[in-house]
């Protein structure tokens, strides 16, 4: 068998693309990849491709077309601004932008695939196959990246947008999103091939559009959700698996759930300084910015927060821009 039938070979079980790397040799250390290392490892990708010609959410649709353009120098230093953050406290790999490639979201590597983190191996990324139209390519960089570092990759046939959309809760327990931009066929294809338990939950809301915007992990235990986005049976379910700490669609659409962990901080997106004091937008970002405070202070963390205006004009906030290579930060046990 040839290498390219190899790379295109299928799962007899869930039918998705399997791409198999060539063997990589251990460093003598013996890690064989990032997702080894015992501090958090975070993916990351500088903005040279970031851009908001082709509105492909809600968010952009509602913003004029001049409102839209995006401030490069601006969106450099918002970006170094969190990656000299997490760089400073954890391992930050940059995803290398290929010259002249034209994806506008490539920045946003939370939607490019999920590390299963339930595998003892660490070794397996589910690469995302877009729903959206500007975005099919990233598919590709995703697949020749993650391979180049040593990492076994699989597309599934079934649409599917990342860590955005399956979020790890502990062991072998997730929470998958489906109905806007991936699909539920893809999670039990998953759960087939891996072994693992996908708390499948429906998403209609076309403003919360990733399941980053309605669920966050916060610790193994615990887990922010929006319940007021999924019904009843859902709720319960993830109830089963995890303790819920309810937040309203309103603290939820400024981007509460769009946090990363880092030990024990909780990094947020605000540009609360740039709105217009006593207006609607900046009572919104106020009222989430003090239910994040409330819950991590309950909880025992501190919070980080950034201001990623040129990025919220892609209908993003600072989740999608951090891609977990391990979960490393969840280790940390607060006092």
């Amino acid at each position: 068998m040839s290498s390219e039938s190899r790379i295109q070979a299928r799962d007899p079980v869930t039918k998705a693309v399997i791409h198999s790397p060539k063997p990589v040799q251990s460093s003598p250390g013996g890690l064989w990849n990032l997702s080894h290392l015992e501090v958090p490892a975070f993916l990351m990708c500088p903005p040279f491709s970031h851009a908001t010609g082709q509105p492909n959410n809600i968010w952009m649709m509602d913003l004029p077309e001049e409102g839209r353009a995006v401030e490069q120098n601006k969106a450099f230093r918002q970006f170094q601004a969190v990656y000299q953050f997490l760089s400073s406290r954890a391992f930050v790999q940059l995803l290398p932008v290929p010259r002249d490639c034209g994806l506008q979201d490539l920045v946003f590597t939370a939607n490019l695939g999920l590390v299963l983190e339930h595998l003892p191996s660490r070794d397996t990324v589910v690469i995302s196959n877009f729903k959206s139209e500007p975005r099919i390519g990233e598919t590709e960089v995703g697949v020749r990246f993650f391979q180049s570092m040593g990492y076994k990759t699989i597309v599934p046939t079934t649409k599917f947008e990342g860590e955005a959309e399956l979020k790890h809760l502990h062991d072998k327990v997730y929470i998958g999103g489906y109905g806007l931009r991936s699909e539920r066929e893809t999670y039990s294809q998953l759960e087939e091939q891996f072994g693992m338990k996908i708390i499948q939950v429906r998403e209609s809301d076309p403003y919360l559009y990733h399941l980053d915007c309605t669920v966050f992990p916060l610790t193994d235990q615990k887990t922010i959700v929006c319940t007021e986005m999924f019904d009843r049976k859902e709720i319960s379910e993830i109830e089963r698996h995890t303790e819920v700490i309810d937040v309203t669609r309103k603290e939820a659409l400024p981007g509460l759930c769009n946090s990363v962990r880092l030990g024990n901080l909780i990094l947020n997106g605000s540009n609360i300084h740039d709105l217009k004091r006593g207006s609607d937008a900046y009572r919104l970002e106020l009222q989430k910015n003090r239910k994040l405070e409330d819950i991590t202070t309950e909880n025992g963390f501190e919070v980080a927060l950034f201001n990623l205006s040129e990025y919220q004009k892609s209908g993003a906030a600072l989740s999608c821009m951090v891609m977990h290579l391990n979960r490393a930060s969840y280790n940390h046990r607060l006092l």
